[in-house]
């Protein structure tokens, strides 16, 4: 079903994006629905996927990682998410601190935090969002001050992505509340220390084996060495991960799309209506002939976005609309999934139904689509 195939992809693409399918379709997939209805962290199938190379793609071989680029992570995500989203979910998370981690931490840093993370060993979460700073990070309330020779972080965070799991999280905190975006630094904090407190792990409409939570940090005792690159930087190297998360995002949601497409097309040729089957009916055909233009134009977007990312140049357009129409055709097109799947749609343990619970998030996190579309037309009218 895919058009592309191996279009522009080189051996070494071929072979990442082969070995995320295999995976995919023999550990994930066939326990996708029960990982759905239980909630669990699979802990043990993440130690599976960092051992066949699949967490920390992009990072360099030297530091533990795959040493790929980010065209390879892409077709990645869009193979784990088309087995479970909350799979390829996890992935596209130890990415982006790993990402962190290796353009910023120090060797000490990353003998700790990074090359654990990798082997699974050590489960991270990204504290950014607050009550009041989710899309608009000017309403940050979390203040790191200074303390002697370290700093005390005090704060609240909420929906954040392992919370409930995290051995440590990248918390982003005030340093200089005077000096807005310039006075944000990020901090390695042990979720097990004093001070932490771990909110109720929130059951969400999709990916629900992907656990979300809050985390407050009360004067809480951080040593300098906790500190993730310079003080007060903390906001520019957040954002600087963003192009790549959108495009893991983007291909997440087009994994969704892609395994839609495909139980429609397998279920539409199997059920009988008026004496044929329903793939004969126009209607359906032309639901069907949209979500294959769909996951096409999709994953032209992707991968130019990638491609982009990857020769060292803005991508941040590219990125901001892969994500946005990934994310909204995801949901457009798994919508038509139920519906071409009838009542048996509707009802859970039927993958489309789930496909189009775990869709939805994507329009909301790594900036909501009204925030892509608000990045694109600035970009567009400069």
């Amino acid at each position: 079903m895919d058009m592309l195939a191996d279009y522009g992809l080189s051996d070494t693409h071929l072979a990442l994006r082969d070995t995320a399918r295999r995976f995919a379709e023999a550990e994930v997939t066939p326990i996708a629905a029960a990982l759905d209805e239980s909630e669990e962290y699979p802990a043990a199938l993440y130690r599976r996927l960092a051992g066949a190379g699949l967490f920390g793609i992009t990072v360099p071989q030297a530091l533990g990682g795959a040493g790929a680029d980010a065209l390879a992570y892409a077709l990645a995500m869009e193979e784990l998410a088309r087995g479970y989203a909350s799979v390829a979910d996890q992935v596209g998370l130890v990415e982006l601190l790993g990402t962190l981690l290796t353009q910023h931490g120090t060797p000490a840093q990353q003998e700790q935090y990074l090359r654990p993370l990798l082997r699974a060993e050590t489960r991270c979460a990204y504290a950014l969002t607050e009550a009041d700073a989710g899309s608009d990070l000017a309403g940050l309330r979390s203040t790191a001050r200074r303390d002697g020779a370290g700093w005390v972080l005090n704060g609240a965070k909420l929906w954040i992505h392992n919370a409930p799991v995290a051995d440590f999280a990248a918390v982003l905190a005030r340093t200089d509340p005077a000096a807005g975006h310039r006075g944000m630094s990020i901090f390695l904090v042990d979720l097990n220390a004093a001070g932490v407190t771990r909110g109720r792990r929130e059951h969400k409409m999709g990916q629900c084996a992907s656990p979300v939570g809050g985390l407050t940090f009360e004067a809480v005792r951080l040593p300098e060495a906790a500190r993730l690159g310079p003080e007060g930087r903390g906001f520019h190297m957040m954002m600087s991960v963003l192009d790549k998360g959108r495009i893991g995002i983007a291909a997440l949601a087009l994994g969704i799309l892609q395994a839609g497409l495909e139980d429609s097309i397998s279920y539409a040729k199997q059920r009988v209506q008026f004496g044929k089957p329903i793939a004969d009916f126009q209607a359906v055909q032309w639901m069907i002939a949209d979500m294959a233009k769909d996951a096409h134009a999709t994953r032209l977007m992707v991968r130019e976005a990638a491609r982009l990312l990857d020769s060292g140049g803005s991508a941040t357009l590219a990125a901001s609309m892969a994500k946005c129409f990934a994310s909204d055709a995801a949901v457009a097109r798994t919508a038509d999934a139920v519906q071409i799947h009838g009542g048996s749609g509707y009802i859970r343990g039927v993958r489309v139904e789930r496909l189009y619970r775990d869709a939805k998030i994507t329009q909301i996190y790594e900036g909501t689509n009204q925030v892509q579309r608000m990045i694109m037309a600035r970009a567009l009218l400069a």
